[in-house]
């Protein structure tokens, strides 16, 4: 699955393949030597500030893929949200905005016959109502 198992080296491998970027370029972006980029390859995780700045080499936001994973992977915060929110130094993020990836990617799920509604609704905890409208836009754009 995308975000399930996340090995960020292959993904970015790939990005760099798919953007025909040279070993040459990729070194004097990040000021690394060659055996250190093949080993990012190989990586499944990588520091923060690198992955930043392979983000910015590869016009590529690699960090959705957490975000992705954690808005389908993560239960819900036990504790009340709004008093987490006035309390913490730390920007507080609401877990249930879904990107277009995420929503593309659950719409597949079920139109390939992989999960079923209620499947999709227990695994990845989203509501039935917000499932249903984005199944109800798919099909009004398919009637057009």
């Amino acid at each position: 699955m995308l975000y399930k198992d996340i090995h960020i080296g292959q993904f970015i491998k790939e990005r760099v393949t798919d953007k025909e970027i040279t070993m040459e370029r990729i070194c004097n972006f990040l000021g690394k030597d060659e055996d250190f980029i093949e080993k990012v390859y190989t990586s499944k995780s990588i520091d923060t500030d690198l992955l930043l700045r392979w983000s910015k080499l590869l016009e590529y936001d690699f960090f959705r893929l957490y975000s992705s994973h954690l808005i389908l992977y993560s239960p819900p915060a036990a504790v009340n949200k709004n008093e987490a929110q006035k309390n913490e130094k730390v920007p507080y993020f609401r877990k249930n905005i879904y990107t277009q990836e995420i929503k593309d990617f659950i719409i597949n799920k079920i139109l390939s016959g992989e999960m079923t509604h209620s499947e999709i609704i227990q695994e990845y905890l989203i509501p039935k109502s917000t499932l249903h409208r984005w199944l109800q836009k798919i099909r009004r754009n398919n009637d057009k």
